[in-house]
């Protein structure tokens, strides 16, 4: 089965529900969009069947075709990309390379050049702003999501999904090429409010002393080679050794985990320097991140318990005075309770729990498997991680709470979790 096929019947399987989904799922499973494409420009095919099949198109791509269109469809004498084109067109779909690949197979800039021009021309000469779109975004969109091309080679049923909801709710997304793992909030630029970016080092000791891992070591240079659009950005290079999912900035706030410190060689054990060390590190990344507060938090000191001691896997900002975290419980480690309870009265910060469970096994020591707050967060949106179990139902009412004005979804993402990343470690979100 082709990872095409694998998508179509990912994407009808989501845009239905209740029981009519494995009877449908049979229908469709060996009917990629593709193919369907293909049958309905099959000129040997009645009106009546022709409809039938843009039905089935329909459910794969979000109810988005018209009722109308559907019902009043004859095959014009036209070939399979102006067809195409015909759908684009009467149903506001705008054929992005992505679409495009999805109907057809294959990109084609000619059809999506002759989109931009026919919309333009039923504007007169008032600015084309874009129509309802899968991967466009609407006026109001404020950030875009990039994700690793690995994430849909090595898992292309999740991607998809995830894809599937960023569409839903008009948010813009994109890929990156030449990278090396999926995790790419740690190796891109971390973007200021301001807008500028910095780019820090990415040499994370938790990649070192296996080789796998020391090459799964993604290379800034290469990546900028590979996508030239970067070097339009406005990026300061730093050497402080930081990972871009332990650091979470909100209104001249940033959080970073004390994993930073052993990052960058600063070590309290024996060291009389430690203090002014730390204090110079805290002053830096201060300026650097345009943050009056850097609050640090502190991480586990195992790397067998936390591999990476990231930020983003224990708490995440819900305004400059709210944090929404992992539930703090009676048996953690003294220094654990103590090191947070200083951050949240230091900075008079407002703590909201959120259940967490213990998802790692023999096979998978670095899942992350029962984290909730590794969520993504763009525009209006977050994409929450679910387990199947009954804390699920909480978390969604907790976000629901603290974030009135989002709306929130739910992915199946244990497949990547078991690697040991969610949802904020394998996206990188930047303000447009």
């Amino acid at each position: 089965m082709t990872i095409e096929s694998i998508i179509g019947i990912t994407s009808g399987i989501i845009a239905i529900g209740g029981a009519t989904v494995v009877p449908l799922y049979r229908k469709l499973k060996k009917q990629p969009l593709t193919k369907l494409m293909d049958m309905l420009v099959d000129k040997k095919l009645t009106s009546k069947e022709h409809r039938n099949i843009l039905k089935k198109m329909n459910v794969l791509v979000g109810n988005r075709i018209k009722k109308e269109y559907i019902q009043n469809f004859t095959l014009p004498n036209k070939g399979r990309e102006d067809i195409f084109l015909d759908i684009c067109l009467s149903n506001d779909i705008e054929p992005t390379e992505g679409i495009c690949k999805r109907f057809l197979g294959y990109d084609s800039p000619t059809k999506r050049a002759e989109y931009i021009k026919n919309k333009h021309s039923e504007k007169g000469n008032s600015s084309f702003e874009g129509s309802l779109s899968f991967s466009s975004p609407m006026n109001n969109t404020r950030q875009t999501v990039y994700m690793s091309e690995l994430l849909m080679s090595r898992y292309p049923i999740i991607c998809q999904n995830l894809i599937e909801i960023l569409e839903r709710h008009r948010v813009k997304y994109s890929f990156i090429k030449g990278t090396k793992d999926i995790w790419c909030r740690d190796y891109m630029p971390v973007q200021t409010e301001s807008g500028k970016f910095i780019q820090f080092k990415y040499d994370p000791s938790y990649l070192k002393g296996k080789k796998e891992w020391e090459d799964s070591r993604s290379d800034m240079a290469e990546i900028r080679e590979k996508n030239e659009w970067l070097n339009n950005l406005d990026i300061t290079t730093s050497d402080i050794n930081l990972d871009g999912g332990n650091v979470l900035i909100c209104d001249g706030r940033a959080i970073l985990s004390d994993r930073v410190f052993s990052e960058n060689g600063i070590i309290q054990k024996g060291n009389p320097n430690f203090e002014f060390e730390k204090d110079s590190l805290i002053n830096n990344l201060s300026k650097l991140l345009e943050c009056e507060d850097v609050i640090i938090i502190p991480a586990l000191k195992s790397q067998s318990e936390d591999l990476t001691g990231h930020a983003d896997g224990m708490v995440r900002f819900v305004d400059k005075y709210t944090i929404i975290g992992n539930e703090r419980r009676p048996n953690e480690y003294q220094y654990m309770k103590e090191g947070l309870q200083k951050a949240i009265d230091k900075y008079n910060l407002a703590y909201i729990d959120i259940p967490f469970f213990e998802g790692k096994d023999p096979k998978n020591p670095e899942s992350a498997i029962g984290i909730y707050v590794n969520y993504l967060e763009v525009n209006d949106l977050i994409v929450l991680p679910i387990y199947n179990r009954e804390e699920d139902k909480q978390v969604v009412k907790i976000l629901q709470k603290a974030f009135p004005n989002k709306q929130i979804e739910t992915i199946n993402y244990n497949e990547i979790a078991k690697e040991g990343g969610l949802l904020n470690c394998t996206t990188w979100v930047v303000n447009n």
